[in-house]
């Protein structure tokens, strides 16, 4: 078997579907496995699946058991030669997969790859590629300096922003939200570190990987990875849970720093929580700003486009996008494979101008970032 691909999925319905459609386009000429494992979302999100794609294996928790174990439930029982680590919020095209284990078979010493990932509106996401966190590049992270400096080799080593995004990378840090491994190396260190709940346990096996001998490899094939929009970064729970995670990985791995180290994450974390309740407040206190992406106008890519208008129930639209202006597009998978929905977004993403959806053809429904 060529690939197995593992999913945890937590109350992300819809776009869970997306993902194993995705999946399914991918994977073809490619014999393998697909392993959801579901943390008690306490929705219809397994029923909802399993109706449409029986042929996936699934794994039911009856309590939420975290990242790390449930993907590890999934990395054991692994039988692909490569296990494909997915979030239930991506999109993955054939590329993905035919270039990673293309990558894989003629880099022996290659132990793990990530992606290209772009947000839903085709920002790329600098979390694809990282260095380890020592304890100055942590510091130049929790303190900011990595975001005055971003193409400093010197102070923003943490997102590697230096580093060209459209050419292959060695890197330290791959995300857990697309890891492509090889499955010997997995189940040998063990998959994740269950110490890890949320973040962190992506960092953790990473530095692992490395440690056992092999390398982490960044490939510019382009997906779309959702989360990376809608995880809110400056809420006090982000901020308190992420850096929690990074105390687990100090004294896991650096425990003769944790007396320096300590007391100055306790107060980034202070910091960054300020920050952020300063900054939710000001928001509330000041008038809205520029129009919404609800004020902006609709334009549709589609064949069909007066009947996913219907069905969508949007009235006015248009079918060509223009050069210029704010407009929320909405691509229809039902004449669009991923492949073409991925590098249509990438081609024509416009940061702050353009917000794009997709539009279900199988269930009369429009995808969106804020759905996740």
């Amino acid at each position: 078997m060529d690939l197995s691909v593992v999913i945890v999925n937590y109350r992300v319905k819809y776009l869970l579907e997306q993902t194993l459609r995705s999946v399914e386009q991918a994977m073809q000429g490619l014999s393998g496995e697909v392993i959801v494992v579901d943390n008690l979302s306490g929705d219809d999100s397994i029923a909802f699946s399993r109706e449409r794609h029986g042929q996936v294996t699934y794994i039911e928790n009856q309590e939420n058991v975290g990242f790390a174990r449930a993907n590890n439930q999934a990395i054991m029982q692994a039988r692909g030669e490569y296990t494909l680590i997915l979030n239930p919020d991506t999109i993955i095209t054939p590329r993905c997969l035919q270039e990673g284990i293309k990558w894989m078979e003629s880099h022996p010493k290659c132990g793990a790859i990530g992606a290209r990932m772009m947000d839903g509106n085709g920002v790329f996401l600098p979390e694809s590629k990282r260095a380890f966190p020592t304890p100055w590049v942590s510091f130049c992270k929790i303190f900011g300096l990595s975001k005055l400096f971003p193409r400093s080799r010197w102070f923003a080593k943490y997102h590697l922003r230096y580093l060209s995004d459209t050419e292959p990378q060695s890197i330290d840090i791959l995300s857990g939200a697309y890891m492509l491994c090889r499955t010997s190396v997995l189940q040998q260190l063990g998959g994740f570190d269950e110490d890890f709940f949320m973040y962190g346990e992506d960092i953790d096996l990473s530095y692992r990987i490395v440690k056992a001998g092999y390398e982490n490899w960044f490939l510019p094939t382009p997906m779309v990875h959702y989360k990376g929009e809608s995880t809110h970064k400056d809420s006090m729970r982000y901020v308190r849970i992420f850096y929690d995670a990074m105390l687990i990985f100090y004294r896991k791995h650096f425990p003769r720093f944790r007396v320096i180290l300590y007391p100055v994450i306790k107060l980034g974390v202070m910091v960054r929580a300020s920050l952020s309740m300063a900054k939710r407040l000001i928001k509330r206190l000041l008038p809205a700003g520029k129009a919404t992406t609800e004020d902006w106008p609709w334009v549709i890519i589609s064949d069909n486009a007066p009947a996913v208008a219907q069905r969508a129930g949007l009235g006015t639209y248009q079918a060509d996008l223009p050069s210029s202006g704010h407009y929320n597009v909405l691509i229809d998978d039902g004449c669009h494979d991923y492949s073409q929905i991925v590098d249509y977004i990438r081609e024509h993403s416009r940061s702050g101008q353009l917000a794009f959806h997709i539009f279900a053809d199988r269930h009369g429904i429009i995808i969106s970032p804020k759905m996740s």
